[in-house]
């Protein structure tokens, strides 16, 4: 039992890592911005229904950030307007 736990536990700590980039960055208004995350949602609104994923090293043109959101246009698989949390760039 104890050696599934520890190697559900080492599993989580291996997700988390290859999630979270080395040194993550806000977007910038303007700015077309490199995707440093494994996956990045795009949703439809804030927090709202994901509309598709931007993968490492895609882009995001930023035009607007409120709060933890930017919006703008993702490019790569997506090629549409929508938004990503921010604080997932390069």
């Amino acid at each position: 039992m104890k050696r599934l736990a520890l190697i559900g536990a080492l599993a989580v700590a291996g997700a988390v890592l290859t999630t979270l980039p080395a040194s993550a960055a806000n977007g910038h208004v303007g700015v077309r911005e490199t995707v440093c995350a494994v996956d990045l949602q795009v949703r439809t609104t804030p927090g709202g229904a994901r509309m598709g994923t931007l993968h490492k090293p895609q882009t995001f043109l930023v035009d607007q950030i409120s709060g933890e959101w930017v919006h703008g246009f993702a490019y790569g698989d997506i090629n549409h307007e929508g938004w990503v949390q921010d604080g997932w760039f390069c």
